[in-house]
């Protein structure tokens, strides 16, 4: 089973967590791509911040892509931004990456129920 890591901040992926799950309670916007892949996840959610003008809330999402980080975004009216733990209790998946949703994912699941598929992968 993957390891899985809660982080209110993406800025807290080390190299530890190459191949885990990451719920993390920050924005999925393009900053947070450098810290996301400092850690090679197996896959990482993020908050969408309301997704926002030209998708820049997501936009992490689709640069994940040929690093094949399978990437998804929960809607921030269903989780707090910057609390990990609520986003995996409480999120409802807003937007999936082509990794992901080849993995299985899809909009409308709750983050736990996408955490757990992907951990038994």
């Amino acid at each position: 089973m993957r390891a899985l890591h809660l982080l209110d901040t993406i800025t807290a992926t080390t190299a530890a967590m190459d191949g885990a799950v990451i719920v993390s309670g920050s924005h999925g916007g393009r900053s947070v791509v450098g810290f996301t892949l400092a850690g090679r996840p197996h896959a990482v959610f993020f908050n969408d911040a309301g997704i926002g003008k030209e998708r820049a809330g997501i936009a992490a999402l689709d640069e994940l892509e040929p690093a094949r980080v399978i990437a998804a975004a929960y809607a921030s009216d269903t989780a707090r931004i910057g609390d990990a733990a609520d986003g995996l209790l409480c999120g409802v998946v807003s937007a999936v990456n082509a990794a992901g949703r080849a993995a299985g994912l899809e909009p409308g699941q709750t983050v736990a129920v996408a955490v757990a598929l992907l951990r038994r992968e």
